[in-house]
């Protein structure tokens, strides 16, 4: 009996090193993904993933958009003014409290999300298609399940 818990906890084990390996190697893809969209679109990755934000949203704040970046607000100030040097934002007042600027995006910053947001489509796509159809639905099966798990996981930690 105390054999076979030791084969399996060196199973445990090497799932457990497994599964570090792969999301090491799942975290470098998306590094480089992030790295080739700032150069492509020649944004820096802040800038970029702050852009991103505006997809389904009309106005941010600059609080708004730190908290969703989870970075401090003055670092928010820094990328929204790379932004506004690029003309892809513009700060205006907020009508119901002049106190608050309000942050969107310019038409040329529309088109660029719109743009950006396409290219990650077609990566999406195009990773999907290198899989048949039984794969692609376990490969989301598993994320979803992954996702569930690493978030039950953070609300232990924090």
């Amino acid at each position: 009996m105390n054999e076979k818990a030791n084969r399996s906890d060196d199973y445990f084990g090497y799932q457990v090193r497994r599964f570090q390996t792969l999301m090491e190697e799942v975290v470098h893809c998306c590094e480089t993904r992030a790295a080739h969209l700032s150069k492509k679109f020649r944004l820096p990755d802040a800038e970029l993933r702050c852009l991103m934000l505006f997809r389904d949203e009309k106005y941010l704040t600059v609080k708004g958009i730190a908290q969703k970046m989870d970075v401090a607000k003055s670092r928010i100030t820094k990328i929204i003014s790379g932004l506004l040097e690029k003309g892809l934002v513009a700060r205006i007042d907020d009508p119901a409290d002049a106190r608050i600027k309000l942050i969107s995006l310019t038409p040329k910053g529309r088109v660029a999300c719109d743009e950006i947001a396409a290219f990650i489509g077609t990566l999406h796509q195009m990773i999907l298609l290198e899989m048949g159809p039984e794969e692609r639905k376990q490969v989301l099966t598993a994320l979803e399940c992954l996702r569930t798990s690493m978030e039950a996981v953070k609300q232990k930690m924090f």
